[in-house]
């Protein structure tokens, strides 16, 4: 590469990258990149535009519902736990609050070395989630229904402790890791209204709030349909989507 300098051009710098990476770089490039330095090292960011393929028209619908105990639950019955993000955020929670309570140099090195630490290792488990759920509806030739959150965060009322946890869910960054994968893939992505689909009854359509037990179960107060709460919603999600789907793209 080469780079302007407060010296001048800088002509046949090396980079380095995976195989893919380099790969994609070569056939894809386009516009100008960016060379930032971060932590001690220097990332060169590079945009490339690469032609999605076409998407699919799908046969059923995955619905994915997103969470904080489960990250993620597909109507299939997939759980994806959440309970090793949260203990990491529970326990680099309390650390930053230790060493920040410390104010010595020694405490603000070692804040400054861990702080995105907790941000690497959400993103690794949400690209590790996404991964699995388009990997899915590819291979079932499933389109995949998401809820839309948007403005979760200003709708919902929480204790002071519940904020936290809330405030830390990475759902966004999930759910834009599904979307470009699907894109990638060929599967069809589309955001359904959430309202109502953890009380809802995925069997006979009755809404009732009794219908939700505990944040784990769900039993019909009408029907008496069991299943996982989760469960239930994304199945509700994935109806959600196919309606959807069909009224967008009705002839």
């Amino acid at each position: 590469m080469s780079i302007w300098s407060v010296a001048g051009r800088l002509k046949n710098l090396r980079f380095t990258a995976s195989a893919q990476q380099l790969k994609t770089l070569s056939a894809h490039r386009r516009g100008e990149s960016d060379l930032t330095y971060r932590d001690g090292m220097w990332f060169l960011i590079a945009t490339c535009e690469v032609p999605a393929p076409h998407v699919k028209d799908p046969a059923a619908f995955l619905g994915v519902d997103l969470g904080i105990v489960n990250l993620a639950t597909t109507g299939d019955g997939t759980r994806h736990c959440g309970k090793a993000l949260n203990a990491v955020r529970h326990r680099r929670r309390e650390l930053r609050r230790r060493l920040q309570s410390k104010r010595t140099k020694s405490a603000k090195r070692l804040l400054k070395r861990r702080r995105r630490k907790e941000a690497r290792f959400a993103a690794n488990t949400n690209h590790v989630i996404a991964k699995q759920i388009v990997t899915e509806a590819e291979r079932t030739g499933s389109g995949i229904a998401l809820e839309d959150l948007q403005g979760i965060r200003d709708r919902v009322r929480l204790r002071k402790p519940q904020r936290v946890t809330l405030h830390s869910w990475s759902f966004h960054q999930l759910g834009s890791f599904i979307g470009y994968k699907a894109a990638r893939a060929g599967v069809a992505v589309i955001h359904v209204d959430p309202a109502f689909t953890s009380q809802q009854c995925s069997s006979c359509g009755q809404v009732d709030r009794r219908n939700r037990l505990d944040q784990a179960s769900f039993s019909c107060t009408s029907c008496g349909f069991a299943e996982h709460a989760d469960v239930n919603a994304a199945r509700n999600i994935a109806a959600r989507g196919e309606t959807g789907w069909a009224v967008s793209h009705a002839a």
